[in-house]
């Protein structure tokens, strides 16, 4: 007899082990399992420079910026021609749901990007640190 009851103890304490774990499992929230994350849509010609279309999600209280670079890789360059801009961390909307942003680049001194050209375009955030994060790239024709 006593080893049915023991037996039933520990089922019972197995069972509500396991209800307690699926209870802090459905407790917390989904969206925070998920990370800051990026995905570059789309690279543009944007007078006077470039124009890339991100989706973005970030955790409440990031203390980062988000930061797009193009290359121009077409092989008919000898020095390949840069772009680069910024959103900084007031106009990103951090709530961990999916975001979508412009990020408008301006062109280096020198540098020029024509329709038909083949870009590579990186994204990441960056911290006041200087550690960057969650990269995206993405080859591209204009």
């Amino acid at each position: 007899m006593k080893s049915s009851r023991l037996r039933r103890r520990l089922a019972g304490a197995a069972a509500v082990t396991a209800l307690v774990g699926a209870g802090v499992l459905a407790s917390a929230p989904a969206a925070s399992a998920k990370a800051n994350l990026l995905a570059i849509n789309k690279v543009a010609l944007h007078a006077p420079g470039l124009q890339v279309k991100v989706t973005y999600s970030c955790d409440p209280g990031m203390n980062h910026q988000l930061v797009a670079n193009v290359v121009n890789t077409s092989t008919d360059r000898r020095n390949d021609s840069e772009a680069a801009g910024t959103i900084k961390k007031d106009k990103l909307i951090c709530d961990y749901a999916d975001h979508t942003v412009q990020v408008n680049l301006k062109v280096q001194v020198g540098s020029y990007f024509n329709k038909g050209d083949k870009v590579k375009a990186t994204v990441f955030y960056f911290d006041e640190d200087g550690f960057s994060y969650a990269h995206d790239e993405v080859a591209a024709v204009l």
